[in-house]
């Protein structure tokens, strides 16, 4: 098994300092998503704080149980999903290319994932399924656009986009470069999203006469 990459802790230009409680929580939570994407849900509490550099004291301090980890490791993980739709919304680009964005971040950031479709536990708190719900908007918003701009197929769904990026933030065992392996997919995929010339020109014609017949 390939030794799991400690996280370093990091200071970011233009946010003001941290606590010390609000630094270690940080560490304890990307710890913990790395941890827990090579050794499973169930690896020992006290490997996640080694791994951090804390004391099993400090993790249990934060997070009472297993439990109350893993649901604020999916929280954590839709926060960083919805900042990704978000970037990708706000992009002065076509709605394809804001997609391409969107699945570009979630490679990037795959490792930080940790997501009920990754064995993460089904949020049940509201502020997660707030953000969840969130993200389903944030990403519509961009299909939106894309079926007016005639980028993107009329029949694409957010869960889609949710479900293959998922898939793509979750490295294969024997892939030797997955971040090159899941960029090609990722193209292959949006190469599938895209309008064929026959929807995007029905699309900026309007409806044809028997639909609107037999819409009425």
């Amino acid at each position: 098994m390939c030794p799991v990459p400690k996280v370093q802790r990091t200071a970011h230009a233009g946010r003001r300092p941290r606590s010390d409680g609000e630094a270690n929580r940080e560490l304890l939570l990307a710890s913990a998503a790395l941890v827990i994407r090579q050794e499973g849900a169930g690896v020992p509490m006290a490997t996640i704080a080694a791994h951090a550099g804390l004391g099993i004291g400090t993790l249990y301090r934060h997070y009472s149980s297993r439990e109350a980890l893993l649901a604020a490791l999916t929280h954590r993980s839709f926060r960083l999903v919805l900042a990704s739709a978000q970037r990708a919304a706000a992009a002065d680009q076509v709605a394809i290319e804001c997609v391409r964005l969107f699945l570009d971040d979630t490679i990037r950031h795959g490792a930080e994932l940790v997501l009920p479709m990754h064995g993460g536990p089904v949020p049940i708190d509201q502020p997660t399924l707030d953000l969840r719900t969130e993200v389903h908007g944030t990403l519509e918003k961009i299909l939106r656009r894309g079926r007016l701009d005639g980028t993107i197929r009329s029949n694409v769904t957010a869960l889609d986009l949710i479900v293959f990026g998922a898939m793509i933030a979750q490295p294969l065992p024997t892939a030797s470069n997955w971040k090159r392996t899941a960029k090609r997919q990722s193209a292959i995929f949006l190469d599938g999203l895209a309008a064929t010339t026959a929807e995007s020109l029905k699309h900026k014609r309007g409806p044809s006469n028997s639909q609107s017949i037999s819409i009425h």
